[in-house]
C-alpha cells in the first residue's frame, strides 16, 4: 500500500500549511504506540473508564423473529454510549505525549463530541466542539452534555449546516491555530487520520471475534455495522478482513435514492476529494461535495473513509441501504424486543436485517455492531413515530 493510501483512495490533499502538522502528528503517533507506557495506559482507560471489553449479547427474541442467530456488539454499553471514546483516549493520551493545551473536533450527531468533551475534561484540556446548526438542533442533548463536561460549541451556519460544514470550520481552525490538537472522529481526513482511527477503534471486532468463539466456538457467518464516514464498521470489520466472514456495511437511502434526500456515498457516489482525502463522494458536475441528508446525524456526511472505498471496488464489503421508514421501524422493534433503545445510526444496521431476512440460513450468526445508544435520538423518533 502506498503511503497514506487504501488502493487508489486517501492521500493528502491539503493546504501547504497543514502538511506539516500532519507528518509531525504521523512521526509522533508511530513513535508512541510503540512504547509500553502508553498502551498500557490506553489499556486500562479502556477497561476503567470505558468499561471494556464492550458484552457481545445474543438477542434470543430477535433473532427468534429473523431466524438466524443475532448477535450485539454492545458499544452503546460504552462511557458515554457509543464507540466515540474508544478512538478519543487513544488520541488524547497523543496529544498529551505532543504537549498539547487545546482540543478542537468536529461532530454531527454529537456522540464524538461528547465522547472529546468527556476526555478534555479528565485530562484538563481545554476543549472547542464544531457541530453544525442543524445537526444541534436534532441532537440538542449531546449538546448540552458538552457544555456540562465544560467543552465550547460552536454552531456552524453556513453551508448546509451539518457534518461537513462542522468538519470544514474545524479545518480551518486548525490552519489558524496550528498549536490545538485536532481530535478527527472517524476513519476520515487526510492521512494519518484513517489509519490512527482505524487502530484506536479495531479493538471491537478484536473483542467481538474472541467472544463469538467462545460463545459460538466459531466464527460468525456475518458481521452489519452502519456507514457515516465508517469508523464503528472498520472496527467491527478489521480484524476479520482475512476470514471467509461476509461484511456488511449500512447506508442511509433517507428518503430515497431517487430522491436529493440520502447519503448512499458508497452506492451513488463516484471517486473524489474532499476533506484533504480521496475516497467515494457524493458530488456535482464540478466536484463539489453534494448537500446529504440522513435521520442520523452521524451518518449526514458526502463522503466516506478510504479504506472502505477500497474495499468496496475489491468487494470485500457489500455495501446496502435503508429508507428512514424502515430504520424507524428497526428502531421501535429494538426496544420492544430486547429492551434495547439503539441509535438511529446503529438502527440502520438493524434496519437491513429485517428487510433482508430471508436472504439469511437458519444457521447463520450475525454480529451487529450496536455503535451507540438512542436517548439523544428520542426527541426525533416521538416527532415521527
Amino acid at each position: 500500500m502506498k503511503k497514506g493510501y487504501y488502493g487508489e483512495y486517501g492521500g493528502q490533499f491539503v493546504p501547504p500549511q497543514l502538511v506539516g502538522y500532519l507528518d509531525n502528528l504521523e512521526k509522533e503517533y508511530n513513535k508512541l504506540k510503540q512504547t509500553k507506557d502508553f498502551n498500557k495506559n490506553l489499556k486500562q482507560l479502556l477497561k476503567d473508564f470505558v468499561g471494556r471489553p464492550s458484552p457481545l449479547y445474543f438477542a434470543k427474541n430477535l433473532s427468534k423473529e429473523l431466524g438466524f442467530k443475532l448477535y450485539l456488539k454492545r458499544e452503546d454499553l460504552d462511557h458515554m454510549g457509543s464507540h466515540k471514546i474508544n478512538n478519543v483516549l487513544g488520541q488524547v493520551l497523543l496529544a498529551k505525549h505532543m504537549g498539547k493545551k487545546e482540543i478542537i473536533a468536529e461532530t454531527g450527531a454529537g456522540q464524538h463530541g461528547v465522547a472529546t468533551a468527556t476526555a478534555a475534561a479528565m485530562f484538563g484540556m481545554k476543549c472547542k466542539i464544531f457541530m453544525g446548526e442543524i445537526s444541534a438542533q436534532k441532537q440538542n442533548p449531546n449538546v448540552q452534555r458538552m457544555k456540562l463536561l465544560g467543552a465550547e460549541v460552536i454552531e456552524v451556519t453556513r453551508g448546509t449546516r451539518t457534518l461537513k460544514d462542522a468538519v470544514d470550520e474545524a479545518l480551518n481552525y486548525l490552519i489558524e491555530h496550528p498549536d490545538v490538537f485536532y481530535l478527527l472522529g472517524s476513519v476520515v481526513g487526510p492521512h494519518p487520520y484513517p489509519t490512527i482511527v482505524r487502530d484506536f477503534q479495531k479493538v471491537i471486532g478484536e473483542e467481538a471475534k474472541k467472544q463469538i468463539l467462545e460463545q459460538e466456538g466459531k466464527l460468525p457467518t456475518h458481521l452489519v455495522a452502519c456507514v457515516g464516514g465508517g469508523s464503528n464498521a472498520i472496527g467491527l470489520f478489521a480484524d476479520f478482513l482475512s476470514d471467509d466472514v461476509k461484511l456488511i456495511g449500512v447506508e442511509p437511502a433517507g428518503k430515497g435514492l431517487d430522491t436529493e434526500k440520502h447519503a448512499a456515498t458508497l452506492t451513488l457516489g463516484t471517486p473524489g476529494v474532499i476533506h484533504g482525502f480521496k475516497c467515494y463522494l457524493l458530488q456535482d458536475e464540478k466536484g463539489n461535495p453534494k448537500d446529504v441528508y440522513s435521520i442520523a446525524s452521524g451518518l449526514e456526511y458526502p463522503g466516506i473513509g478510504p479504506e472502505h472505498s477500497m474495499l468496496k471496488d475489491i468487494e470485500r464489503v457489500e455495501y446496502k441501504t435503508v429508507k428512514d421508514d424502515e430504520v424507524l421501524n428497526a428502531f421501535q422493534i429494538l426496544c420492544k424486543k430486547e429492551g434495547i433503545i439503539p441509535a438511529l445510526e446503529s438502527s440502520h444496521a438493524l434496519a437491513y436485517l429485517i428487510q433482508a431476512k430471508d436472504k439469511f440460513k437458519k444457521d447463520d450468526v450475525v454480529i451487529l455492531n450496536l455503535s451507540g445508544r438512542g436517548d439523544k435520538d428520542l426527541n426525533t423518533v416521538l416527532d415521527l413515530i
